[in-house]
This record gives structure tokens, sequence and C-alpha cells, in this order.
């Protein structure tokens, strides 16, 4: 996926963010926040030392910081990089960081082999970018054990977010609803709604101690990959 990345976009600049063990402040506010989660496999944890050294051996920028998700690090370097012209390509199939999307933010896929512009977030979830939060302060996030509103799934959630746009809006015209089911739900979980938007939010406001030409592309160190690949029977490589 990495090499596909780098020969099918040749990409000026290049940085992979990584979470960390440590709870983030999503687990301040919300105890249960991915509590659904299994550890992460035994077999697993050895490779992570070893995806860190091609990583370095790529001279690729590495970037985590504690009480953070690596979601969050990414929304920080995009938004600050936008802000002084670049044109951000996020590599990722997680929906939440289809909330980043703009004209020059786009997200791609590699597994699904497609990018996501603003007009393709539209088509991909039925919202607008700056309305994903919303939509998954709605209908909740099961893999992040987000819990939404109960009783609102996707077309419902569309559906309201195109009528009211933001949450609060939303709750502030409750009255306004067509459902009388929908009316109720959303008075008996409108706490849930709020929190589940704030859980979903990337804070783009990472304290990171970075330089924008700390991630410029650099070719590889050819000597530590090889011995890398040679130890891991990478023969292709």
């Amino acid at each position: 996926m990495l090499l596909k990345v780098i020969n099918d976009y040749h990409p000026d600049y290049l940085a992979i963010a990584f979470d960390t063990p440590a709870p983030t402040f999503r687990h301040e506010v919300y105890h249960e926040y991915k509590a659904n989660r299994p550890e992460m496999p035994d077999n697993l944890v050895p490779q992570i030392p070893f995806i860190k050294a091609i990583v370095k051996g790529f001279n690729i920028k590495s970037l985590e910081l504690e009480g953070f998700e690596a979601d969050d690090i990414i929304a920080t370097i995009a938004r600050a990089e936008e802000k002084k012209g670049m044109d951000v390509c996020i590599v990722s199939g997680d929906k939440d960081l289809m909330q980043l999307v703009s004209d020059h933010v786009t997200v791609i896929d590699t597994m699904r082999d497609k990018r996501f512009d603003p007009a393709g977030v539209i088509e991909y979830i039925g919202v607008h970018p700056e309305r994903v939060v919303d939509f998954l302060g709605l209908v909740g996030d099961t893999s992040d054990n987000v819990p939404g509103v109960p009783g609102i799934g996707k077309k419902t959630a569309i559906k309201l977010i195109g009528q009211f746009g933001s949450i609060e809006n939303l709750l502030k015209n409750i009255d306004k609803i067509d459902s009388r089911k929908v009316r109720e739900n959303l008075m008996a979980s409108s706490d849930k709604a709020l929190l589940s938007r704030q859980l979903v939010t990337l804070d783009s406001a990472v304290p990171l101690t970075y330089r924008t030409e700390d991630l410029k592309s650099a070719d590889p160190d050819r000597e530590a990959l090889k011995e890398l690949f040679k130890e891991l029977e990478f023969t292709t490589f």
C-alpha cells in the first residue's frame, strides 16, 4: 500500500501518523469509547517496531503524540498545510476523516481505489463534508462504540441534516420533525447526539512540533531496507 501511494501519486511531502497506547481526551469524556474493541492481536504486537523501522528506512516522517489519535494528527497537518496553499491527500479508509475533505483536501482509500473530493463524500455518505460530524453524531459509530441516537439510521440522519443542518439546529426545531417516533428518540437522547458528535470531531489543533520541510519526500535508505527485508524474508522487495 505504501509503495502504491508513492508510485501512483509521487507526493512532494509524506508523513505517517501512529496511534499510541495511551488513552485520549475522548476516553475522558466517555469511558466507553472504543470499549468494544478487542485487544491488539498478540501476533501483531511484535510487528509494530518493524513497521516503524520500515517507515524510517523509507525516510518518511512518522508522528505520534500521547493523548491524541493518529486521526487528530492527520487533521492538524491537513488543516495547517491547506492554509499554506498545499493540496493535501489523506490516505485512509476511515470515514471519520471525510469531515476534513475540502477543495484542497481529498481522501484516498487505497482498498477501494477511490479518491473522495467534496462531491464524492456527498455521494458516499449522503452529506457535505462539514456535516459528517453531525451525521455520525446521529447514527453513531459501532466500530468506536460511539452511541448516536437509538432508532435513527442513515436515511433518517441524511434527511434531518438536509432539513436542519447542525445537530444544535435540529434540537432547537424538534417540534418541526414529521415523525413522532424520531421526535421522541431525539428528545430522549439529545445528550447522546451531542456527545457522539464531540467524540467523532477531530482535533485539528494538536500541539505538534514539526516543520513542513520535515515532511519533504526523500530517497529511501536502500541499505537499511535491504537488511530489514532480508530479515523479514520479503524476497520480492
